[in-house]
C-alpha cells in the first residue's frame, strides 16, 4: 500500500501537509524539496490512482536505533476508513526498531483524539518534558510530548532520542 514519493507528486504532498500541519510544524516548500537528497528521510505515500490524488502520507527518518515519524496525514476526504491504522502497522512492519513520533499535548479535544488513536495502534506516551525546536527559520518552538511504539521507554532513552533529533532532524548543533 505504501509507495515512496514519486517526485512528480511533491506539490500535491505539500499542499496536503499544509493543509494538515499548521506553519510552526513543517518547514518551507524549498527547505522540504531539498531534503529528498537526504539518505536518512523519506516520504511515503498512499495514492488514489483513480482520483489522481494522495490519501494519505507519512515522513520518516532512519536512525540507527529508532525512526522517527515527523509528519503523519491523511487526506480528510479518506479519514475515518481505518487508513491510518493500516498506514502505521505497515511502517511498524518495514521498520522493525523502536518508532517515535511527536504529539501536541492534550490540550484540547482533537489532541487528546490523536493520542488516543496513537495507543490503540500501539504508541505508548512517554512523560519527560520535550519542546521541538523552530523547525525553520522564523518558526516557533512546541512544547510536545514524545510517544513511543511498544512500550515507554527510559529517561537515558529519551534523552539520546532528543539528541539525535535535535541535531539531525532540526539542526541543532
Amino acid at each position: 500500500m505504501l509507495e515512496k514519493l514519486n517526485v512528480n507528486d511533491f506539490d500535491k504532498f505539500y499542499r496536503l501537509l499544509e493543509e494538515s500541519f499548521p506553519p510552526d510544524e513543517h518547514r518551507t516548500y524549498q527547505e522540504h524539496k531539498e531534503m529528498l537528497d537526504n539518505p536518512k528521510y523519506c516520504i511515503y505515500t498512499v495514492l488514489d490512482t483513480e482520483n489522481n490524488d494522495i490519501k494519505a502520507f507519512i515522513t520518516i527518518w532512519q536512525f540507527d536505533d529508532f525512526a522517527f515519524v515527523e509528519h503523519f496525514a491523511v487526506n480528510p476526504n479518506y479519514r475515518n476508513s481505518g487508513l491510518g491504522s493500516e498506514i502505521l502497522h505497515e511502517i511498524m512492519t518495514i521498520f522493525s526498531c523502536l518508532i517515535c513520533l511527536e504529539v501536541e499535548l492534550p490540550d484540547n479535544e482533537t489532541a487528546k483524539r490523536r493520542i488516543e488513536f496513537y495507543k490503540r495502534n500501539g504508541f505508548y506516551e512517554n512523560e519527560y518534558p520535550y519542546i521541538q525546536p523552530p523547525i525553520s527559520a522564523g518558526r516557533k518552538p512546541i512544547p510536545l510530548k514524545i510517544m513511543t511504539s511498544g512500550s515507554t521507554i527510559t529517561q537515558e532513552q529519551f534523552n539520546k532520542i532528543k539528541s539525535i533529533l535535535y541535531s539531525e532532524v532540526y539542526n541543532i548543533k
